[in-house]
């Protein structure tokens, strides 16, 4: 039971899924209670698991031929040790997989390039050295050994420098003109190629191979950001829970005016992901601005506080990141201030004018200007710095500038937006605000948007244009 004052029905609703210790024939056995089908808004993790291992062999299928073309790479080799895995990894793996196996090593080999026929799934290899075939999407080869060489009944795995034999076999057989390794100064999600690997790949293949490497950087990087349209539709499932959520957390269900603190609604925030059996990727975050005096930390909520929550899921994988605000009713009202109502237009305004500018083919670093440029001549002072989502929170991708990086983000605000991908829409405006003796209030908000595979631009659910009202 929580030890923070909140209402009973907010308690009610966090149902706990509780092992109950049972006896059968003399042994002890854990079986779980029943959990509500609305309690497991994405169903089991057997489901999730099926749902995402289609969802890698589309992926795969759809992106990587087009991806490898695209920026010059005949045969792509990912190779990585256990727990130091190349940030691509839960990109290309299944979902039963958390590690690589002793050493992976995983290879891409497009068999039509040199002929340059067009882009097709038949022209793409998928070879795994050492490590599984991941449910059947790689042609997966765990040993050179014969089966008399079966240790215990077991085939022997891959070993070493074995490996790396191995590659430089599948190398001399394909003869790729190009050969892309995840090496980067800019991206960390296109850096994935340790310096041992590096060192051990390169004295195997030696000169005449090593000398085809090129960092593939953009490979990676877009590989990552790009999402399928069934995705789109998962994510917008999970947006809409977290609305959900910010309105119940945000309002008299859970909040006593005058006993509740800050920090009681993170934990009912981390509380009710944990019972849901979702995760987060950032411990959630709850502030406040009030008129006039020093809040300081952790603060309890007053009446007339503007309440702002910065809160993200994990499922399947998936991230999602949403800022959102409130504000709570004085005795006697029934609606916020009129300009408090006006900062969080004035936000939304920014977040039309960022809609409207992010679109394929322009830099991070080119929407972040003409975004400023659009809010100059509105006359609304702010900071914008986007970011894109997906398998990670702070995703692959375009950065639309940082909070303390406003003339642009050097290297990476210089890739470029591309299709069928995701964004975290995140800024902030300030307002002064009338009815607060023109004290400036700052308005952060922060959704989440898809860019289709057409180009064209969507919010994942919707965008807040009101505040929520406690009362």
């Amino acid at each position: 039971m929580p030890c923070f004052p909140v209402r009973r029905a907010a308690l009610a609703a966090v149902l706990l899924f509780t092992p109950i210790l049972t006896l059968a024939a003399g042994q002890a056995r854990l079986v779980p209670t029943a959990v509500p089908q609305a309690e497991r808004p994405f169903g089991t993790l057997r489901d999730q698991a099926v749902m995402q291992q289609a969802w890698l062999k589309q992926r795969l299928d759809t992106f990587v031929p087009a991806l490898m073309r695209k920026h010059g790479i005949d045969l792509w080799v990912v190779p990585m040790r256990e727990y130091n895995e190349d940030p691509i990894f839960s990109s290309i793996v299944a979902p039963e997989t958390f590690a690589a196996r002793r050493r992976t090593i995983y290879v891409f080999f497009d068999k039509c390039a040199a002929t340059k026929a067009p882009v097709a799934t038949t022209c793409l290899e998928r070879i795994a050295l050492g490590g599984t075939s991941q449910g059947g999407v790689w042609e997966a080869r765990t040993s050179t050994k014969p089966v008399a060489a079966a240790v215990g009944g077991r085939q022997a795995e891959l070993w070493g420098d074995e490996q790396w034999q191995l590659l430089k076999t599948v190398i001399e057989e394909r003869k790729p003109a190009v050969i892309g390794i995840n090496r980067s100064t800019v991206f960390a999600f296109t850096d994935g190629l340790t310096s041992g690997e590096l060192q051990g790949m390169t004295a195997a293949l030696g000169t005449t191979w090593s000398s085809k490497f090129k960092d593939a950087e953009g490979l990676p990087l877009e590989l990552i950001a790009s999402r399928l349209p069934d995705e789109e539709v998962f994510f917008e499932k999970m947006t809409a829970l977290v609305w959900q959520m910010t309105q119940t957390m945000f309002s008299e269900q859970v909040i006593v005016p005058g006993e509740t603190r800050t920090s009681d609604l993170v934990w009912w925030w981390r509380q009710r992901v944990n019972d849901q059996g979702l995760g987060t990727w950032f411990q959630p975050s709850v502030s406040i601005q009030r008129q006039g005096g020093v809040i300081g930390a952790d603060p309890v909520i007053q009446r007339g506080d503007v309440l702002h929550c910065d809160v993200g899921i994990t499922v399947a994988r998936l991230n999602t990141d949403t800022q959102h605000n409130a504000y709570v009713l004085k005795v006697g009202e029934t609606d916020a201030p009129a300009g408090l109502k006006k900062a969080l237009a004035n936000a939304n305004v920014m977040q039309d004018i960022s809609m409207a500018e992010i679109r394929p083919g322009r830099t991070g670093n080119e929407v972040l200007k003409s975004v400023l440029e659009g809010m100059t001549a509105k006359g609304i002072t702010g900071t914008m710095y986007s970011h894109p989502i997906g398998v990670h929170g702070h995703g692959a991708g375009a950065l639309i500038g940082l909070w303390d990086y406003q003339d642009g983000v050097p290297g990476r605000g210089d890739a470029k937006v591309i299709p069928s991908m995701w964004y975290s829409i995140e800024l902030q405006a300030t307002t002064p605000v009338p009815e607060w003796g023109g004290q400036p209030v700052r308005m952060a908000q922060e959704e989440d948007m898809i860019i289709g595979a057409d180009g064209k631009v969507r919010w994942a659910l919707k965008r807040q244009d009101a505040l929520f009202l406690v009362k």
